[in-house]
């Protein structure tokens, strides 16, 4: 006691000492009791994060946070609390709940950096507009343009891109005077990237952005996407952190934004309404930006050119990455296990589609189950979102399958790639990757089969649902069926490396790295 008196004694004749003191049992006091106050404390996690959203900042940074999600929902259950005020839920049939058509489960603050900065004013997007409101009326001008009727329109835009996507790879990489075995290896993921890249550049400006041509990431916009969307997945943790980042007014700290993006979306709208392109762009097809004037037109009131680059770059943005993970998605995990590719092209010539008939009309390709069941295996193994989508709970709470009650204003995470792995849902094959899950059983009646299809596709939730459901949707799927199904009845692919397993980086979307192939015509 008496050493304990001379300290502080010691303490009152220091100012600074005590101002140190008194500041430091402060934070601590304040961190101990909003951690026993929490009305989340019930919930388990790692410790830091019951503290702080740095614990989550960090493990996001390694990349690998899906895996660590993973691991914790093993360790914790299926609630697990990753954050001061944020809990992971392992509960696919929540689904359904949150994710509805009232938009009454707010989107979070970690859409936000998203956003990016044009003459000073920063411009939201269908992606990051948290107000659901606002978010009606930007999305309602433009919604029939992505649906399926309207991307049926666009389809002589993917054609030509698929088509030079042939011709590239053929002059590049095939010789028709070897086996497949002997075949050069090339990096297919790359090629994905210009192929998607360069189909959006058609779809949105009717001239690709010359990937494929080129061959390479020639102005490094590929490269700045990917380093944005690293920098927007870190932000997920503390969305903050972008206002002094990426938004300042007074002097931007970077990383890299999407600005190169929306470069390109404003110079090409700059040369639309002066006739600068008319040397690539026919009005007898239109392309997404002619539908965007559109809008502007039948719109005056609520759509002026900003809005007019924020639809630019929503396509741009969300579009290649994205499109580019689902293919090289379903071609990994189909030369992985060598019976889907063989009964995939089984069923394409069993209807007829053969090389002669490539690209593949769309119409065509969607009438075939197996590869829709590829696909929607694909997207369920590895999700094109891999980091988890946040909802505020609303007034009420939100009553959980535990029975507990979870306070409104709580961010509930759903993390795609561990609700793909339910064992409750999925079965005790979920980490295997098997198409057929998808398909009608034997025996299995209609009306079971389509409740169990639409169960399944509530849980793995692909392309998100409800009011927010993915814009894109059709328009991505359209490039993901034609160019598999084309690669498969025109070619012999095999991988590379077979005995090697790729690696894959999570920065929002997931990165996919080491897919390396042969390929060489079909005889």
């Amino acid at each position: 006691m008496a050493s304990l008196d001379s300290w502080l004694s010691e303490l009152r004749q220091s100012p600074v000492l005590f101002s140190v003191a008194v500041s430091i049992f402060a934070v601590v006091g304040y961190y101990v009791h909003a951690y026993w106050a929490s009305p989340l404390h019930q919930y388990p996690g790692p410790f830091l994060a019951k503290f702080t959203n740095f614990w989550r900042l960090y493990r996001i940074s390694r990349g690998n946070f899906h895996k660590e999600l993973q691991a914790l929902h093993a360790k914790y259950g299926p609630v697990v609390r990753i954050g001061p005020n944020v809990l992971d839920i392992d509960y696919p049939d929540l689904n359904k709940t949150v994710f509805n058509t009232k938009g009454d489960w707010r989107k979070t603050e970690a859409y936000l950096g998203s956003n990016v900065v044009v003459d000073g004013h920063i411009v939201y997007n269908v992606f990051s507009e948290l107000d659901k409101t606002k978010h009606a009326n930007e999305k309602r001008p433009i919604a029939k343009y992505y649906s399926a009727t309207g991307v049926a329109t666009i389809e002589p835009h993917v054609d030509k891109v698929i088509s030079q996507f042939c011709d590239e790879i053929e002059t590049r990489f095939v010789d028709n005077t070897k086996p497949v075995s002997a075949a050069k290896p090339f990096n297919f993921g790359t090629w994905t990237n210009f192929y998607t890249w360069d189909v959006i550049g058609a779809l949105t400006f009717s001239q690709p952005l010359g990937y494929l041509s080129k061959g390479i990431d020639f102005d490094g916009t590929i490269k700045i996407a990917e380093k944005a969307i690293e920098y927007f997945g870190l932000l997920t943790a503390m969305p903050s952190l972008d206002y002094w980042f990426d938004k300042n007014p007074i002097y931007r700290l970077g990383p890299p934004g999407f600005a190169n993006v929306g470069g390109i979306s404003v110079q090409h709208m700059v040369d639309r309404y002066q006739g600068a392109d008319s040397a690539y762009h026919d009005a007898a097809q239109p392309d997404y930006l002619d539908r965007f004037i559109e809008a502007k037109t039948d719109n005056p009131s609520s759509v002026d050119d900003a809005q007019v680059v924020s639809w630019l770059m929503i396509n741009m943005v969300a579009g290649a990455d994205t499109t580019a993970t689902i293919i090289r998605n379903a071609v990994y995990y189909s030369l992985k296990t060598p019976r889907v590719w063989a009964r995939l092209r089984s069923d394409l010539a069993s209807a007829g589609l053969t090389a002669e008939h490539t690209p593949l009309p769309l119409k065509a390709v969607r009438a075939l189950p197996y590869l829709e069941a590829i696909v929607n295996e694909s997207l369920r193994i590895l999700p094109a979102v891999i980091l988890s989508m946040e909802r505020y709970v609303p007034a009420g709470g939100q009553r959980l399958l535990d029975g507990s009650v979870v306070p409104e204003n709580t961010i509930l995470g759903f993390n795609l790639f561990v609700l793909g792995r339910n064992k409750k849902t999925w079965g005790d094959d979920a980490e295997e990757f098997r198409p057929e899950r998808w398909l009608q059983n034997d025996g299995e009646a209609d009306e079971g089969y389509r409740a169990r299809l639409q169960e399944m596709h509530s849980a793995a939730m692909s392309f998100g649902g409800g009011s927010r459901i993915c814009l894109g949707k059709h328009m991505g799927l359209m490039q993901v069926y034609k160019v598999i199904a084309t690669l498969a009845v025109r070619y012999e692919v095999q991988l590379a490396h077979p005995e090697r397993e790729w690696r894959v980086v999570n920065h929002f979307f997931p990165m996919q790295e080491g897919l390396e192939v042969k390929i060489a015509r079909r005889v």
